[in-house]
């Protein structure tokens, strides 16, 4: 599954990667462009913040944040026997990689470095990225998985006690060979 995981979160943070250069070598900051009418824009934004521009003053507090991301799905690697859960860890750390690798080397530098954002979509009140789209799918399949009782090694589990079959030793009846010591 490590193969999965990191074959996930390398195609995310290239795909992360080549549309904000491409972004950056094609359009002003602030610039829109209509993809599909008002349905889908292009709006080239640099977000010092997280989602909405939250805490936009803070942005050394999410390059913590994200660097600790992905320090936990380094060490959960060996853990993961399941491919739901090496799509979902692979998506989230190929989208927290790219947002770190813009606020490790972006203007206005290293550590506060803003994300590159460009896609708007009517009636969705704000602008975003490749990595945001896997950072929220990822965790969205992440909750699934949880509140689906599936472990990392892909076993479900459920609140059900086994049960056991009863083994009367002194009943008359002879033992099924199942059943025997």
């Amino acid at each position: 599954m490590l193969g999965l995981v990191l074959g996930t979160a390398v195609v995310v943070w290239v795909a992360d990667l080549l549309s904000k250069e491409w972004v950056l070598a094609s359009m002003a900051e602030g610039e829109q462009r209509a993809v599909l009418g008002e349905l889908l824009q292009w709006h080239f934004v640099r977000n010092p913040g997280a989602a909405f521009s939250f805490a936009a003053g803070s942005t050394w507090i999410f390059t913590i944040l994200a660097a600790a991301v992905v320090v936990f799905i380094v060490t959960q690697l060996r853990s993961i026997r399941s491919p739901l859960w090496a799509i979902a860890f692979g998506g989230l750390l190929g989208g927290t990689l790219g947002n770190l690798t813009d606020r490790l080397t972006r203007e206005p530098g290293f550590f506060v470095g803003h994300v590159i954002d460009f896609i708007q979509v009517w009636g969705f009140p704000a602008i975003f990225n490749i990595a945001d789209i896997f950072i929220v799918s990822s965790m969205i399949g992440v909750v699934l998985l949880v509140l689906l009782n599936i472990g990392l090694d892909g076993v479900r589990r459920t609140d059900e006690p086994k049960r056991e079959r009863a083994v009367d030793l002194d009943a008359t009846q002879p033992l099924d060979p199942e059943d025997r010591p």
